[in-house]
């Protein structure tokens, strides 16, 4: 019994030594998961480190306030009243503009100038300000531009009513230093510059800053990473040869280099590099620009008439490309050109011709700036016999100087003698050279320079029927039967108010001009074509030795370029047409290096055109990957 008893209790021991060693067991266990479970919700390091980074504050370096720019205004009603009988384009509207930031209010009227009320066309030059203070860490602000028309009213036209013409609705986000509403980054007529029913509007906003850079406080601090004590339009940190308030105004990653001397995402043959250079003067590198430059001629003797470009003229010009999307600036004497910059008056020459001995070389060398090449289309206005014009590639095929004729041989061949007339022909006749130089050249389409039979018969086996279909039906400035006037009593709708390139709405032998326009023409050497002396444009041979892209290091994938050329496709910021893609990518590129292209050519044809590096990024295992500064800021306000 004894040893029985003993063995009993040895035994009970041991069970309860079991049970402990148990309960210290799931109470381990217990623990390891709530250590777990701790370690799985806590925040990682990398989670830590950018909650502790995040700086909210708005303006903690200046007493905030907002700045907003008017910078040009444009009516757009001009080139209509030319398209019309009367003397209504001589009657220039007045108007001012308000401004209103949340509860202030400011206008220009009484303000601005003289008097603040504009009595033009165009305020081009007339740039003014704005400046409202603003309560401190104020997130939005309402901002409106209202464009205000003082019109004749009450009996004979002697009160004045006010009437509101424009008005651009936006919120100001201090963040991120850009708006939204009416006018925003990345919308179809450029960031700051509306263009409106009856105005045209170029502005900026942008609000106090310590280091003058532009770049607000907050952007610097959580999404770029720059100092905002140091003013980043000096610095350039990727080497790209643009500085970083630039790229970071127009979405690109300022810390890494981009080939901004060939990008052209718009493909208005101005590269980024020359956008940023042009920046004074409206450019926007996601919004197509035509620039020109233009001089003038003195006059032969005392009864001449002016050789010069026109206000009016250029004004019909500007409002024509607008209703396609594309922005003219034309500088007749930009107050701060180059010293050989538009506005002069040229030696007189009557003789000029675009065959033989190149007269126009001359003035190309010495007054039109080296700078500008590759920029700007030069435009002389001046003499000849002929009253004629022409475009002529001066130096290699670059289709980019264009020389018309306002003189008396001009008024009688065009026959426009009173002075809308006159504006109205040269309006025409440098559209219709323009027109050269976006892409629209002779045998591309028979209707492109047609003239009648009478004149020189261009294409000899064409039978009549079809000549003739070409010479009435193509309703285009490029066909010479539009170009010139026609005495009242033989005038009809078509050839008064024609001043466009066709839609192709008019039957088969008609052509949509628009679709065909291609903006680099002038900028590139188009595919030559070897003509015949008498200009019969049948025997025409034309020479395509384009190679397609060539670039030392990049190696064309065509695996790539199959799987995402319809979603790159919309990189290219074209509205006319289809693009081709093509991608390309650097199997030797560095570890913070863009090993991606991609280029893009606008189905323009039968237009000769060629490919442009439209965007640059990544690609990572079959994935392609760009730059989003809207992606940054999105994940920290997150």
């Amino acid at each position: 019994m004894h040893i029985a008893y003993n063995q009993g209790a040895v035994s009970g021991e041991n069970i309860m030594k079991k049970n402990m060693w148990l309960l210290v067991a799931v109470i381990a266990v217990l623990i390891l998961i709530c250590v777990a479970y701790w370690q799985l919700s806590a925040p990682s390091p990398e989670e830590k480190e950018e909650k502790k980074v995040i700086d909210d504050r708005i303006s903690p370096m200046e007493n905030q306030a907002l700045f907003v720019q008017v910078l040009r205004i444009r009516n757009r009603g001009l080139m209509d009243k030319m398209l019309s009988y009367g003397n209504s384009w001589r009657e220039t509207p007045s108007f001012y503009y308000t401004i209103a930031v949340d509860d202030e209010f400011g206008s220009s009227k009484g303000y601005v100038g003289q008097t603040g009320v504009y009595t033009t066309w165009d305020t081009m030059g007339y740039e003014s300000t704005m400046t409202f203070d603003v309560d401190e860490e104020l997130e939005y602000s309402k901002v409106s531009i209202s464009i205000i028309e003082e019109q004749p009213s009450g009996l004979f036209g002697k009160k004045v009513e006010e009437v509101e013409k424009e008005k651009i609705s936006l919120t100001y986000d201090y963040r991120t230093g850009r708006w939204n509403g009416d006018d925003y980054f990345m919308d179809d007529d450029g960031i700051g510059h509306f263009l409106g029913k009856n105005y045209e509007v170029w502005f900026h906003i942008y609000q106090a800053d310590y280091d003058h850079d532009g770049i607000p406080y907050w952007m610097e601090k959580n999404i770029l990473g720059t100092d905002p004590t140091v003013d980043d339009s000096k610095m350039d940190p990727d080497n790209d040869g643009i500085p970083t308030d630039w790229e970071w105004w127009y979405g690109y990653d300022a810390f890494t280099y981009n080939d901004h001397e060939n990008l052209d995402p718009d493909i208005d043959g101005i590269e980024n590099i020359e956008e940023y250079h042009m920046r004074k003067y409206f450019s926007n590198p996601f919004q197509p620009d035509i620039y020109i430059e233009t001089d003038g001629m003195e006059k032969k003797g005392l009864i001449d008439i002016d050789h010069i470009f026109y206000k009016e003229s250029q004004q019909m010009i500007i409002e024509r490309f607008a209703r396609h999307g594309i922005n003219v600036y034309i500088d007749d004497g930009w107050k701060d050109g180059p010293v050989n910059g538009g506005g002069e008056l040229l030696p007189y020459q009557e003789n000029l011709d675009d065959v033989l001995g190149k007269q126009l070389l001359a003035f190309y060398i010495h007054n039109f700036a080296d700078e500008r090449k590759g920029i700007f289309r030069y435009v002389v206005v001046g003499a000849r016999e002929d009253g004629g014009g022409f475009i002529t590639p001066v130096i290699y095929n670059n289709f980019d100087s264009i020389y018309v004729s306002n003189d008396f041989n001009s008024i009688i061949k065009r026959l426009a003698f009173t002075p809308r007339e006159i504006r109205v022909m040269l309006a025409k006749a440098i559209l219709h050279e323009l027109g050269h130089s976006i892409g629209l050249m002779p045998v591309t389409f028979p209707g492109i320079d047609i003239m009648s039979r009478r004149v020189v018969d261009r294409y000899p086996s064409m039978p009549d029927e079809d000549y003739d279909g070409y010479l009435e039906n193509y309703y285009s400035v490029m066909n010479y039967q539009y170009i010139y006037n026609k005495p009242y009593f033989f005038s009809d709708e078509t050839h008064t108010y024609l001043f466009d390139y066709s839609d192709g709405s008019n039957g088969r032998y008609d052509q949509n001009d628009w679709e065909h326009v291609y903006l680099p023409t002038f900028q590139i050497d188009v595919i030559s074509y070897e003509e015949p002396s008498d200009g019969n444009f049948e025997d025409f041979e034309i020479v395509n030795d384009y190679p397609g892209v060539v670039v030392e290091g990049w190696e064309f994938d065509a695996n790539l370029t199959e799987k995402h050329a319809e979603k790159l496709a919309s990189l290219a910021l074209i509205k006319n047409a289809g693009v081709d893609i093509q991608v390309f990518v650097k199997p030797e590129a560095g570890e913070n290096e863009y090993n991606l292209r991609v280029y893009a050519k606008p189905n323009v044809e039968p237009v000769f055109a060629v490919y442009s590096l439209v965007a640059e990024g990544k690609v990572y295992d079959g994935m392609v990957e760009f730059y989003s500064q809207q992606n940054l800021i999105d994940s920290v306000r997150k």
